[in-house]
């Protein structure tokens, strides 16, 4: 398919300068451009003049190229009328008959003082400089994404309104207090404690706003629908992590463990209530455990092992009416089961809705879903250290561990020796070899089978315990 139509204006300053512009000619054509050039199209009898104006205002004619050298800018402004020395050279009545658009300057050459040569008419307008080979093999990309119409930035597709933005959606009561608590948290303010607690205070009694009642009559859906509602307050969470994790320390592992024990008790029952559902509760128990999902996610991001290590190592206060002396809990907590999805996934034939969902709500984040993939996992192998089976982690979102190659980024990474023993107190290890015999144990005793998802077309795990291996294949000797 033939190129744009693109004439060639330039000044003939010497025989060297009108190489160089055939040269450019040749190149453009050899890239598809339908370049109009004198030497190639204007005939003996033509009348230059009327030639170049004819080209500059034609509309089959797409682009102009002015190659502006110190000659061409100097004759320009002194043309007047389309009378000139130079018939190849045009002046600003001309530029002005046409959509100015059409146009741009190459510039052969710089200034003595290294600034761009342009004539009046073009002083302000964008140019491409071809001044030198290095500036030429670099910018001739550009000039052909110029002609093409093929910038190297593109805006992205217009996306829909914020819903928090909407007519009838609820005005949302935490949105100032998480700016204000990131804004402090970035900058270091020292009322940044207390603007994070106003933030989280102003979370938990949100929650309370998003209970599903237990007569819906379309309780599925009314769960999803919850769910759905409750993501501008998530986007305001990854605002405030964001701005948190890049120096966090034990003074944020603490925050956030306060947080959710407030908000744990959302995922049961609360006492106020003698009659329920198991499932009740489940659009708590997806957003709970989102939020923290994407806290280790963004630790993870920032490289915030000694964050991670010491929020992981905390213990939840959660209230329990039929166990009360197990009131501290690890953060395997986090995880339940969700009734409801579990019951629209078959209805879907979705092997986890859940998964589904946490994969999709991810896009725009700003967090990639591998790497809430990878916090994924380091939760289930720390529950693995730290838990027993009946209350281990279960990583829903490994799903789909198929779409990564090899080993997770940060696992790849650990076969420096360095970083190897600053990931693994996330972990709750401190060697190959026991992360070895973890991997192993997983690998005998079926454990692994048991809580690693399973694939729609298989009955084996997604991720197997070979992908276990090689998640530790790099890590360096003990």
């Amino acid at each position: 398919m033939a190129g744009p139509k693109t004439f060639i204006s330039y000044s003939w300053t010497s025989p060297a300068h009108e190489r160089w512009v055939m040269d450019l000619a040749t190149e453009l054509v050899e890239k598809g451009v339908q370049i109009i050039l004198d030497k190639w199209h204007l005939r003996e009898g033509q009348d230059a003049v009327q030639f170049m104006e004819s080209m500059v205002v034609d509309p089959d004619v797409k682009k102009v190229i002015i190659i502006s050298d110190k000659h061409y800018a100097e004759k320009a402004d002194k043309r007047r009328g389309g009378v000139g020395t130079e018939s190849q050279i045009m002046s600003g009545e001309i530029y002005k008959k046409t959509d100015q658009t059409k146009f741009v300057a190459v510039l052969p050459e710089l200034s003595e003082s290294g600034e761009p040569i342009l004539p009046k008419f073009l002083s302000s307008r964008k140019y491409i400089d071809m001044s030198s080979d290095d500036r030429y093999a670099t910018n001739f990309e550009q000039l052909l994404r110029w002609i093409y119409d093929k910038p190297t930035f593109v805006m992205p597709a217009l996306g829909e309104m914020p819903q928090f933005l909407k007519d009838d959606a609820i005005v949302s009561p935490t949105r100032i207090k998480a700016k204000r608590a990131a804004e402090l948290t970035r900058n270091s303010g020292a009322s940044a404690p207390t603007a994070i607690d106003a933030y989280f205070d102003s979370l938990v009694a949100v929650l309370e706003q998003f209970r599903v009642k237990p007569d819906h009559a379309d309780f599925p859906q009314a769960t999803l629908d919850s769910i759905d509602g409750f993501l501008p307050y998530r986007d305001e969470f990854i605002e405030f992590m964001f701005a948190a994790a890049p120096a966090s320390g034990p003074a944020l592992a603490q925050v956030l463990q306060r947080f959710f024990e407030r908000a744990i008790p959302f995922m049961s029952k609360p006492a106020s209530i003698s009659s329920w559902r198991t499932w009740d509760f489940d659009n708590f128990s997806f957003v709970v455990h989102e939020l923290f999902l994407y806290a280790i996610a963004i630790l993870l991001r920032y490289e915030r092992y000694d964050t991670i290590a010491e929020f992981l190592s905390l213990r939840f206060y959660v209230p329990n009416e039929s166990k009360p002396g197990e009131t501290m809990r690890s953060f395997s907590v986090i995880w339940k089961p969700l009734d409801t999805l579990r019951q629209k996934s078959t209805e879907l034939r979705r092997v986890s809705l859940r998964s589904d969902l946490l994969q999709k709500r991810s896009h725009g984040s700003g967090v990639q879903f591998a790497t809430i993939m990878t916090a994924d996992f380091i939760l289930f192998l720390r529950s693995a250290v730290t838990d027993d089976d009946q209350n281990a982690w279960y990583p829903e979102t490994l799903m789909f561990a198929y779409e990564v190659h090899g080993a997770f980024e940060v696992f790849a990474r650990a076969e420096s020796t360095a970083y190897f023993k600053r990931l693994t107190p996330s972990l709750g290890i401190a060697t190959k070899d026991q992360l070895e015999k973890l991997i192993s144990t997983y690998s005998t005793d079926g454990r692994a089978g048991r809580w690693l998802p399973r694939s729609t077309s298989s009955s084996r795990p997604t991720s197997s315990c070979s992908a276990l291996r090689c998640t530790i294949s790099g890590f360096p000797a003990s």
